[in-house]
């Protein structure tokens, strides 16, 4: 999975599974594109996405979280729920805006 923060007055976390990077999904009038420039950055195990999550969520941290794996791991985290899961083309996604 890969992981880049991009650092504003509220941290932007990007997070994807790392096989969908630079891939876009189109469905109906839904558009995912996992671009390059937005997702690319460290790459890193669950542990230490679920670590990671868990401390940018106290940061009042925004969160774009794209793929089967990283959706996964959000939830671990606990910063998402089911509920708050969209997909395109069977792709899981989610936003967190805390």
């Amino acid at each position: 999975m890969l992981v880049k923060i991009h650092k504003s007055y509220r941290d932007v976390v990007a997070i994807c599974d790392s096989e969908l990077l630079g891939k876009t999904y189109e469905e109906g009038e839904k558009i995912l594109e996992v671009r390059e420039t937005f997702y690319n950055g460290e790459e890193v195990s669950e542990a230490e996405l679920i670590k990671l999550a868990k401390e940018m969520s106290k940061e009042d941290a925004t969160f774009n979280i794209v793929g089967k794996k990283s959706v996964e791991a959000a939830l671990k985290a606990g910063i998402i729920s089911e509920e708050g899961i969209k997909k395109v083309e069977g792709i899981p996604f989610a936003l967190v805006l805390l």
